[in-house]
């Protein structure tokens, strides 16, 4: 599993992926999906888009950013490009985090809003791991940590087991073995790697193995 967005769509202007471009607010990986960036950031109230902007970006300055874009939309209409809603975000903000664009959490947490990514990530681990054969290997590529706190929870889930309260005794016989087994440690981007790729710089390789069908 290569988690989140590929390069060839943050590339391609007419995606509404990237802020450094001019471009309808799509940002949908599936354009046969009716629901796009551009119908949540017109129709959502304040209340909605800041829980996204913190939940899915991390935004500091959520409420801040949702109420602008509310103020933007009574005032002038609606948003319609990507170019705009960048403007507003980064007015939107008294303080700049150096080497970062103002619209970089919004974009992604509208991102992964509009793709339901973490929904799709939950839904497609256990389906994922039913799918192995016993000695068969699941690698996830992570890219943020939100991805990533959903991957480790579920790979604890899987490796878990015992279920029941401490000091209750019980026969080693009737304890379940555990589903997976991690192999090795989490992986990240070599300094070479990150020099010839330096979008891999957030990436984390996870790998683990199905030892029992329990």
């Amino acid at each position: 599993m290569d988690l989140g967005i590929s390069s060839p769509q943050i590339d391609n202007p007419t995606r509404g992926f990237s802020f450094m471009h001019q471009a309808d607010l799509d940002m949908r990986m599936d354009q046969n999906q009716k629901v796009s960036a551009f119908d949540i950031v017109n129709s959502w109230d304040a209340i909605e888009l800041s829980k996204i902007f913190k939940s899915y970006g991390e935004e500091k300055f959520a409420w801040r950013i949702a109420n602008q874009i509310i103020e933007h939309r009574n005032e002038k209409g609606p948003i319609k490009n990507t170019l705009e809603l960048a403007n507003i975000a980064a007015k939107a903000q008294p303080k700049k985090d150096l080497g970062k664009n103002p619209a970089t959490r919004i974009f992604q947490a509208l991102r992964i809003q509009t793709n339901e990514e973490l929904q799709e990530l939950e839904t497609a681990l256990p389906k994922a791991l039913e799918l192995l054969k016993i000695g068969g290997r699941l690698v996830i590529i992570s890219f943020h940590s939100l991805e990533d706190r959903i991957v480790k929870n579920f790979i604890t889930l899987q490796t878990k087991t015992d279920f029941l309260p401490k000091n209750i005794p019980i026969k080693a016989k009737d304890i379940k073995p555990a589903k997976i087994k991690k192999v090795g440690k989490f992986i990240k981007p070599s300094p070479n790697e990150l020099a010839q790729n330096p979008r891999s710089r957030s990436a984390t390789l996870r790998v683990i193995e199905k030892v029992s069908e329990q």
